[in-house]
C-alpha cells in the first residue's frame, strides 16, 4: 500500500504502482477474512488504484 497519494502524484510510476498495489488487493481479498481491519485496507487499495487511473487517465 502507497503511504500517501497527492494531487502531484507523479504518472510515470503508475504501471508499477498500480501492479503492485492490485496484486496486495487480490491477496487480501483471496484471505476470506471479513474483519473490521481488513476491509479498511481493501476500501483504501481500492481508493489508492480508482485515485492513479483517474489521476494518469488510465482506463481498465
Amino acid at each position: 500500500m502507497l503511504e500517501n497519494l497527492e494531487s502531484n502524484y507523479d504518472c510515470s510510476n503508475a504501471g508499477e504502482d498500480l501492479h503492485q498495489l492490485k496484486q496486495e488487493l487480490a491477496s487480501l481479498r483471496g484471505m476470506g477474512k471479513e474483519d473490521p481491519k481488513t476491509q479498511e485496507d481493501i476500501n483504501r487499495l481500492e481508493n489508492q488504484i480508482a485515485f492513479i487511473m483517474n489521476k494518469c487517465d488510465i482506463n481498465h
